[in-house]
């Protein structure tokens, strides 16, 4: 359960200019050791300096690691990453499918869900469905719902040692936004095991 001091602190960390998730990591005792903020816009090094100063106050030990949405945000432009062939959403029933072009080879996922979590999964089941075994698991998906074409954050957690992935994407909804974004987390993953 999270104490009303660390509910204050992500508050505090979350309500920072261009901070669109926080991600917070404990050590074996339960203590805060590591915060993780994604930031997009143009003041990443400057929202690290004051989340740095915010965590001195209520958890001096902790780490702060800023991941900037503005480079996960590009698009895919090398033929050796897996690439979305398409991603369809059917809201009345929950039906999500997407399918997945690598090295000539296409794989389909489908999962029955929401928008959000329907894209990420369908696109990890479309990964399975290529033949990899990617040893991440779904932690998170946020949309940042303040304007049109905002981005979606999917954050993977591996499911041994490792640390976190995280991608970021905009499309014009969301479901296909989640789609894209846990391709980034995972492209920049697979081309280290290709």
């Amino acid at each position: 359960m999270i104490s009303s001091t660390e509910e204050d602190f992500e508050l505090e960390l979350r309500s920072l200019p261009g901070v669109l998730n926080v991600a917070v990591g404990h050590d074996e005792r339960g203590d805060i050791d590591t915060v993780t903020l994604v930031v997009y816009g143009p003041n990443a090094p400057e929202t690290h300096a004051v989340a740095h100063q915010i965590a001195n106050l209520y958890f001096p030990g902790a780490e702060i690691v800023v991941e900037d949405a503005n480079q996960a945000v590009r698009p895919v432009e090398s033929l050796g990453r897996v690439q979305l062939v398409r991603a369809e959403f059917d809201a009345a029933r929950g039906h999500c499918e997407v399918e997945l072009q690598h090295r000539g080879r296409n794989g389909v996922g489908t999962v029955v869900s929401g928008a959000l979590i329907g894209g990420a999964s369908a696109t990890l089941a479309a990964l399975a469905d290529l033949g990899y075994e990617v040893p991440f698991t779904l932690q998170s998906v946020t949309g940042v719902s303040v304007i049109r074409d905002w981005p979606v954050i999917v954050v993977l957690r591996p499911l041994g040692e490792g640390p976190d992935r995280y991608g970021v994407a905009r499309s014009d909804d969301e479901f296909a936004a989640a789609a894209k974004a846990t391709l980034d987390a995972l492209n920049r993953y697979l081309l280290t095991r290709s």
